[in-house]
């Protein structure tokens, strides 16, 4: 999107150096580079504001942490010495930390 973004503005500031006269010149910069490119970033921006907004709403005011209250915790080590609750050390590889889409799946690595 960037490369488009610059690649517009090049032509538009070629355009408004050509024309005839400095307002010419300014309004044509203003009125096909400056005024397009932003409704475009802004249109596009949209979804990116939105959930900064829902994020913003969900994060705690007084700095404390949501955990989640289903399933594993990425590094937190469980009252079974590290690894997953009902598996014992070396079973099936699994600590509680990891989850097992962090496995490579071949078969000398279980």
């Amino acid at each position: 999107m960037w490369i488009v973004a610059i690649g517009w503005m090049y032509v538009v500031t070629l355009m408004a150096a050509t024309e005839s006269t400095v307002v010419g010149g300014i309004i044509t910069f203003f009125g096909y580079g400056v005024l397009p490119i932003s409704l475009v970033f802004y249109l596009t921006g949209s979804w990116r504001r939105s959930k900064r907004t829902r994020q913003a709403a969900l994060r705690p005011t007084d700095g404390t942490v949501n955990l989640p209250e289903t399933g594993l915790v990425p590094g937190a080590e469980s009252a079974a010495g590290g690894h997953a609750a009902g598996h014992g050390a070396g079973t099936d590889g699994a600590c509680a930390g990891q989850s097992i889409s962090t496995r490579s799946g071949w078969p000398g690595d279980r």
